[in-house]
């Protein structure tokens, strides 16, 4: 006992001795660190006094930092509260640098507590005991000393908590990467009730024509959504369910090398990331009798996380225009028309998601989308037609009715697997993308032929009805290993494999006869296989306040096709190509940043332009393909700066190059129509020599005050088409145009703001080539390569007013094209036919739509809190945030 009493005596002894002279570690020859026997524990609980599990609890030590010559917080260690609400930290050094237990929960405010251990002296200073009892109980008071109990800590709401609603403030509208613009869309109320090509028109850079075809920087971007190709079109997504749109002007080698000259749009779709359940119910009406309707609710329980979204969206679309052209041939042909054009229709689109977090590293996640369409377009055509002969001229009048029927279901299957590596920023993720399509077609022809005395002479009918079917597949896996804070290699496989089916018959009832027969001239039966196989490679790394990316892609491509209805195949093999990327940046005093990037990349033609079949379907559209097409190859420049001054103002300004080898255009040809027996005008496709498009681009954001912001992009630019004497007809003239785009918000007393947005787009050449995503043949074309489009400029406008408790209740009501002056007119010519032609879709739309949310963060029910929100906060506390 003398001997424990002993031992006992001197263990108080050194603690005596670290306590009075405060042993560091580093402290000098033969120092020693301080023992790591403290232990640090306690509950959580909220406002009811509940246990609060999964609550973010990490301790930080302050220490000197070598590289920054500064103190800073660095991340010590960090837990989760268990079930009932408690944590526990053991091994800590009871000396060295302070400490800080620091509790977070999204919803609930942010605690932060000190933790030191302190050794108190005995009276009388310290002595070694000579009774073994009071040893004991000396040794046992001294160790206690070195247990911290915190009790219970009580988590008191965040006052920006609205019913469910955290509002951390507001997103910047524009946000820049390396390789992107990032810009925030849930602000942009004059698209609520419409569809991502409403959002479109208020996205910078982005180009919405009358049909809704989109352009970036006057070329036809990719559609991606979460990052992925996708069947769907922009007039299938709602608008209520975008959060941002990423604008990828020159894509790096990570993503698909496909899309030649121009750029992709990647649709980032909204998630509810809250611990609890939340959601919102919408409602809303336009004045021509469409509608739209739905909501979507998510809700986080334990390790599963379940989104599920449902909406409706009805059209009433009204169309007017003219077309005006004459046709040189043995008889010159004057063609007046006057369109008239009504289509009703609806889609649903549905959405179910489920996450599982099976551990704080791995997480798998399933997802289908459920997409169903049925529009009945309805067109009546005035034509009059002069034959402008040596004799005279000889008039006939002519009415074409339609009647037609579309109807398409595409469902999807998106599935996840993340996986996160001990190292921070290390991680594998594997993600497969199914989407299949099937559409039907049919439409009724019905044109009237009048005398000179408007008599009925005649009747036509044609019919077509046609089937399709499209299915789309893409696996892809990445993995990304960082070296350093500043220093990373990122690699990836990627498989695209596309399946497309189309049954189209046309049948003709001429006048007098009585049963309508097949047409084989206008008959398209095929099938089409294309598959794309890639790799890549990329290392971001930099120094001081230079960064750059380097980045190397290699794709082969295959496809096959065959006409069902006649037996002929073709096909095609494409060897492996690279696509090297480079990515510079250099950050600069007073938040200035200069960036400069290249990349190659290719545009290869699609069925529709290599299908060797003359489709004669519509006699006023008249297309055939090309098997000899081969794939573009572009080559891209670009160079921006960008500066924040106060206030968090913003610009960004762009310059860029684009040089395009083999480029693949439209050209006009004469054929025989195999219906009517006389010549008529072919749109088919041809390489041309080359061609260059060059611009400069400004965009600014602007948060003026506190209730005004404004965004403003203007896009010059100029481009040619470089052909070779045989094809002279397809060259045209270079031509420098602008197009620019102006937004505003503006917040009012009494819950009320304001959305008021324009564009303008200057006279500009035809686009080279509209390579558009959709089910079965191109609906139009563009009827020839020479000619340029008519300036037109428009207007949109919406209020919004916010009402109930916490503004959980919203009504907008919102008016499109105010002024009636996005007319779409055209003028295009070639030596077969000079023509005008001009639209004018849906003006003056005025729409009412009604939002509510709700929702809740009850984490005594809902268990399972957001990891990423806890790395990210960890991440932040490791770099002294």
């Amino acid at each position: 006992m003398k001997r424990l009493s002993l031992l006992l005596g001197m263990l108080l002894i050194c603690y005596a001795a670290f306590a009075q002279f405060g042993a560091l570690p580093g402290g000098g020859k033969g120092a020693q660190a301080p023992p790591k026997i403290g232990h640090v524990f306690g509950r959580v609980v909220d406002q009811d006094g509940k246990p609060v599990p999964e609550v973010a609890v990490i301790l930080l030590q302050n220490r000197y930092d070598s590289i920054t010559k500064k103190r800073k917080d660095f991340l010590f260690k960090g837990v989760n509260t268990t079930g009932k609400g408690e944590f526990s930290f053991e091994e800590l050094p009871i000396m060295g640098p302070p400490m800080k237990l620091k509790i977070s929960l999204i919803g609930y405010k942010t605690i932060e507590l000190p933790v030191a251990f302190q050794l108190k002296m005995p009276a009388g200073g310290m002595k070694a005991p000579q009774d073994p009892a009071k040893a004991m109980a000396a040794a046992s008071d001294a160790l206690s000393q070195f247990e911290k109990d915190l009790g219970v800590i009580k988590m008191e709401t965040d006052s920006h908590t609205l019913e469910g609603v955290t509002v951390t403030g507001s997103k910047p509208l524009m946000q820049m990467d390396i390789d992107k613009k990032v810009f925030n869309v849930e602000k942009n109320i004059v698209s609520v009730g419409g569809t991502a090509v409403d959002v479109m028109r208020n996205v910078p850079s982005v180009q919405v024509d009358i049909d809704g075809n989109v352009k970036l920087r006057n070329a036809v971007p990719q559609i991606y959504v979460e990052g992925r190709p996708t069947t769907l079109s922009l007039d299938q997504i709602p608008a209520d369910a975008i959060e941002s749109v990423e604008v990828i002007t020159n894509p790096s080698a990570k993503y698909d090398a496909s899309g030649g000259n121009a750029g992709i749009l990647n649709i980032i779709l909204k998630k509810n990331r809250k611990t609890g359940y939340n959601g919102n119910v919408m409602a809303g009406a336009d004045i021509r009798g469409g509608y739209n309707g739905g909501g979507s609710f998510n809700v986080r329980q334990g390790k599963f996380n379940v989104t599920a979204t449902a909406m409706v969206n009805a059209m009433r679309n009204k169309t007017t225009g003219t077309t005006d052209r004459t046709n040189f041939g043995d008889t010159a042909v004057h063609i007046d028309q006057e369109n008239n054009n009504k289509t009703n229709g609806q889609f649903v689109f549905g959405n179910l998601g489920l996450d599982y977090f099976a551990t704080n590293h791995t997480s798998f996640s399933i997802a289908g989308i459920k997409v169903h369409g049925k529009f009945k377009p309805g067109e009546v055509i005035d034509i009059n037609t002069d034959s402008l002969l040596p004799s005279g001229t000889v008039n006939n009048f002519s009415q074409r009715l339609t009647h037609s029927a579309r109807e398409f279901n595409a469902n999807g299957l998106q599935a996840g697997f993340k996986h996160s590596f001990a190292k921070e920023g290390e991680e594998w993720t594997a993600d497969l993308n199914y989407f299949s399509g099937r559409s039907k077609f049919n439409a009724d022809y019905n044109t009237n032929y009048y005398d000179a005395s408007h008599t009925l002479d005649g009747t036509q009918l044609q019919q077509q009805i046609g089937t399709g079917k499209n299915k789309f597949l893409t696996i892809q896996t990445d993995y990304v290993k960082p070296f350093t804070a500043k220093t990373k290699l990122e690699a990836g496989l990627r498989a695209q494999i596309r399946n497309t089916e189309n049954y189209n018959d046309t049948y003709v009832q001429y006048n007098g006869m009585g049963t309508p027969v097949l047409l084989a001239g206008a008959t398209s039966d095929y099938k089409n296989h294309d598959n794309v196989y890639a790799a890549y490679a990329s290392v971001t790394s930099g120094f001081g306040n230079f960064g750059y990316q380097l980045g190397l892609r290699g794709e082969s491509s295959n496809y096959d096709g065959k006409l069902t209805n006649t037996g002929q195949k073709f096909s095609n093999r494409y060897p492996i190509s690279l696509f090297p990327s480079v990515f510079l940046s250099q950050k600069l005093k007073h938040d200035q940043e200069l960036q400069l990037s290249y990349t190659r990349r290719v545009n290869r033609p699609n069925f529709f332009q290599l299908i060797p079949y003359t489709d004669f379907t519509d006699s006023l559209n008249i297309t055939r393909g090309n098997p000899d097409l081969v794939p573009e190859f572009t080559n891209s420049v670009e160079g921006s700066y960008s500066k924040t001054f106060k206030g968090n103002h913003n610009i960004l300004f762009s310059l860029y190059y684009k040089h395009t080898n083999d480029l693949i255009t439209r050209y006009l040809q004469a054929g025989i129509n195999p219906g009517t027996g006389k010549s008529d005008i072919i749109n088919t496709y041809i390489n041309a020599s080359s061609s260059y498009t060059t611009g400069a681009e400004f965009t600014s954001t602007n948060p003026v005050t506190k209730w005004l912001d404004i965004t403003t992009n203007v896009n010059v630019y100029n481009g040619k088409i470089n052909a070779p004497d045989s094809l002279a007809s397809v060259e045209q003239d270079a031509m420098w145009s602008w197009f620019g785009k102006f937004n505003s918000n503006v917040k009012l007393p009494k819950n009320f703001s304001v959305q008021i947005s324009a564009d303008y787009q200057s006279k500009t050449n035809l686009p080279i080539n509209n390579n558009q995503q959709q089910f079965g043949p191109p609906s139009s074309a563009q009827s020839a390569s020479q000619g340029y489009i008519r300036s037109f400029w428009g207007m949109d406008a919406a209020v919004k007013k916010t009402f109930l408790k916490n503004n959980a209740a919203a009504v907008t009501l919102s008016i499109s094209d105010i002024f009636r002056t996005r007319l779409n007119s055209q003028f295009s010519q070639s030596e077969y036919f000079v023509q005008n032609y001009a639209r004018l879709a849906n003006p003056q739309l005025v729409k009412l739509n009604f939002t509510y949310r709700f929702g809740k963060i009850d984490t005594a029910v809902f268990k399972r809190k957001n990891m990423k929100m806890q790395g990210e906060g960890m991440q932040g506390a490791s770099m002294g945030q």
